[in-house]
């Protein structure tokens, strides 16, 4: 695929110029006890971050998905998207990422808590939430003098001092758990047994009768850019927008998912291949890229009954309303920016926090969901209702990470490469599209450095912290530097025993089964050709360069693998 780096990364630098064009001490952090933020560091740009759960990385329009998101498309096409984006290969690994700008291993998060395998627990970077030995995004840019503020998934620590509001937003409405039923019908008061909401730290006794996840977390961003706005007018704010949707259980307003009837009924074989085919003509994908074969267990869509089909078509109608009503509540917030005048001076980066999700309710996640399950009426009239509890299969996620190789949980690219763009006023080249190598732990230095505030050094308000290792992307937006990460630079990755390590454009990947296969990434982006055989010695190099890596961050390898869907 034809690149066209310099030209769209120095049109985005130079949006983002304009934006941050205020005199250099205007734009340092104010001292304590300073006055009220100036008009020159007003001009400092506002960051909207936006994060789907289990989002695929073929889900949205315009990286080749059916699904209507006209909202994101508008967002994406005007747009830097980014089909070299990597995350961790499941989400509180990746959030933790995303609000440390560091690894997850030094960040708490080596595992997800709730999945920590026993030779794992107690161990350095295994707390199971972050940790307190790095600064969050949120606490460094609020102490530079941005409001901050929260809507939606947490998953980074379910006691007081973790909460979100203990670690650097000043307002915040969160789901502390990973996941719940989007019409909160699991809601209450202990985060052991229920899902739990809170407020500002405080946690909620209810939740709205009307409550839908989407919309809740849309609605209350809202309220709390308004309050924040009036609060301290002359504040940029950096705010954290991050949905469920599209993580189960399956459910969706009937309505939305009534519009999607029949749109399934090719089956999953062929709604890949009309992806694949799609992102070949939207320069997602190079034209004629082979994309890695399906796993799976029941056959191929025509190995399976009438009434599997059937139930099958439906699970996807109801999966792709949830992500038309995420897509409808992104524009709604939008439609406050621009309404507020706030717009064309916001930065959005959307995100998924990892590959689609290929759990299957009925034989991989019957452990994990069997009580829930059990609760449920998962009839075929019923599915998608707030007493259903279903997920869409193996079959379904492996069409949303088309055209690469496995799912959520594996540190293949269908796992760690996931849909994501950076968005602004003054885009010179729309539609544009750039491969090159981008982590989740750059987000953090890199909306530092346009902010303006420090993103070095290992204290941070009377405590020492762990430095961030992620990279400002700063240089190569503004067109004055042409990677990210040198092509000899080591970026590694593991969970749950599958690990993965890249290196310009080769890549080592072990998708938990203890090989390591060897690909060339920039020709085989779906891992389809194992160079392990023809290539020795950069075998040898990379599973070194891992070996490095994981002393340096602390892995410790599990000796059994919890979830393997």
């Amino acid at each position: 695929m034809k690149t066209t780096r310099f030209a769209f990364a120095a049109a985005f630098g130079a949006a983002l110029l304009a934006s941050t064009a205020a005199p250099a001490a205007a734009r340092a952090p104010a001292p304590a006890g300073a006055p009220s933020e100036t008009p020159a560091r007003q001009a400092r740009p506002n960051f909207l971050v936006i994060i789907a759960d289990d989002l695929g990385f073929s889900d949205v329009g315009a990286f080749g998905s059916e699904i209507a998101t006209p909202n994101l498309d508008r967002l994406a096409l005007n747009g830097l998207r980014l089909t070299g984006f990597h995350t961790a290969p499941t989400c509180s690994p990746t959030r933790s990422m995303l609000l440390s700008g560091t690894d997850n291993h030094r960040a708490g998060l080596g595992s997800m808590a709730e999945l920590t395998a026993p030779n794992q627990k107690g161990q350095p970077g295994y707390e199971g939430y972050l940790s307190r030995d790095v600064a969050s995004l949120a606490e460094r840019l609020a102490a530079g003098g941005y409001r901050t503020l929260l809507s939606g998934k947490w998953h980074l620590g379910l006691t007081p001092d973790l909460d979100p509001h203990a670690r650097g937003f000043q307002h915040s409405f969160a789901l502390l758990q990973g996941g719940g039923n989007h019409y909160g019908r699991d809601q209450g008061p202990d985060p052991v047994k229920n899902t739990t909401y809170t407020r500002d730290g405080k946690v909620l006794a209810s939740l709205d009768k009307d409550f839908y996840s989407s919309v809740a977390y849309a609605t209350n961003l809202i309220a709390e850019l308004k309050q924040s706005r009036q609060e301290s007018p002359d504040k940029p704010f950096f705010a954290y927008l991050a949905f469920t949707a599209p993580h189960w259980p399956l459910q969706a307003p009937q309505e939305d998912v009534a519009r999607q009837s029949g749109r399934y009924d090719v089956g999953f074989d062929e709604i890949r291949r009309r992806r694949i085919a799609r992102q070949e003509q939207l320069g997602i994908v190079p034209r004629g890229t082979v994309a890695h074969s399906v796993r799976a267990p029941r056959g191929g869509w025509d190995s399976l009954s009438v009434a599997d089909k059937r139930e099958a078509a439906r699970d996807m109608e109801i999966y792709a309303a949830m992500v038309e009503r995420m897509d409808s509540n992104v524009g709604r917030v939008i439609d406050e920016l621009r309404a507020s005048g706030e717009l064309d001076n916001t930065v959005i980066v959307f995100l998924a926090d990892n590959g689609a999700e290929g759990l299957d309710y009925r034989t991989t996640g019957a452990k994990m969901l069997g009580s829930r399950v059990a609760e449920a009426d998962n009839s075929f009239g019923n599915r998608g209702k707030p007493n259903s509890y279903i997920t869409y299969g193996p079959e379904w996620a492996q069409a949303g990470t088309a055209p690469s190789w496995l799912t959520k949980a594996y540190a293949s690219e269908g796992g760690t490469r996931t849909v994501a763009f950076v968005s602004g006023k003054g885009l010179a080249h729309p539609r544009s599209v750039n491969n090159t190598y981008v982590s989740v732990a750059d987000i953090a230095p890199t909306l530092l450095d346009y902010a303006g505030v420090p993103a070095t050094g290992t204290t941070f308000q009377g405590r020492t912290v762990l430095p961030i290792t992620g990279k400002s992307a700063r240089p190569w937006l503004e067109g004055k530097a042409a990677f990210v990460h040198a092509a000899d630079e080591p970026l590694g990755t593991e969970l749950f025993g599958s690990r993965a390590l890249r290196k310009g454009d080769w890549k080592v990947t072990d998708i938990g089964d203890g090989q390591w296969r060897l690909f060339n990434i920039a020709k085989d982006p779906g891992e389809t050709d194992d160079l392990s055989a023809a290539n020795p010695e950069k075998l040898r190099e990379l599973t070194a360069d891992w070996e490095d890596y994981a002393k340096a961050n602390g892995v410790v390898l599990p000796t059994e693998a919890p979830y393997r869907p």
